[in-house]
């Protein structure tokens, strides 16, 4: 069984792999995770996660390498990761009241036995209404500096929203494990309970 490896420094990604294999490594993929001019967001949300699988692979050619990434957008406007605390303060405020779709993509590559296998899932996700006192107190409380769309879901961040609409409730914090499950099942990737 080839080695894996989760090309991320997400403690989130880590914890959700977890879930699922017993024993993988995490390196951090360090890319430019820009978004590339006229491109959508769900289609820099699969580039991403393979840039990440496959840099790390660069090193590691017989490993299996993980990588996954997460976009959002709503009315073909990309949200980004605030920086600051007054970036994450306009960016609630302008988000409240809107549906804004993230996209959580994963890609497993395996780059000495030419395999590449990804996965996307879609989050409809409609923010409540937000006031500017609601924001702060958020803000203070829960410091999603860094966070997409400023929204921690598996903590204080589920009470900013109205709704959240997937097919698979880990996507939102960052990596579909069900997706990623069906890709384990396809390269016989054992789970725990197949241990």
């Amino acid at each position: 069984m080839s080695k894996i490896i989760l090309a991320s420094s997400s403690i989130y990604r880590k914890e959700l792999l977890g879930r699922l294999i017993p024993k993988f490594d995490h390196v951090s993929p360090n890319i430019d995770e820009s978004i590339m001019k006229k491109e959508s967001a769900r289609d820099a949300s699969l580039r991403l996660a393979f840039k990440k699988a496959s840099l790390i692979s660069e090193d590691n050619i017989n490993a299996y390498v993980i990588g996954s990434d997460q976009t959002a957008e709503f009315n073909q406007i990309h949200v980004r990761k605030p920086k600051t605390h007054e970036e994450a303060l306009e960016q609630l405020l302008l988000l409240s009241e809107k549906v804004v779709n993230f996209y959580s993509a994963v890609c497993v590559f395996h780059k000495s036995l030419s395999i590449k296998k990804d996965f996307i899932e879609t989050i409809e996700v409609k923010y409540r209404k937000i006031t500017k006192i609601e924001a702060e107190t958020y803000l203070k409380y829960e410091k999603p500096i860094g966070c997409l769309g400023c929204i921690k879901s598996e903590g204080l961040g589920i009470s900013l929203l109205e709704y959240v609409k997937s097919s698979d409730p880990t996507a939102i914090i960052g990596m579909p494990l069900i997706g990623l499950s069906k890709i384990f099942s396809s390269l016989d990737i054992k789970f725990h309970a197949s241990e």
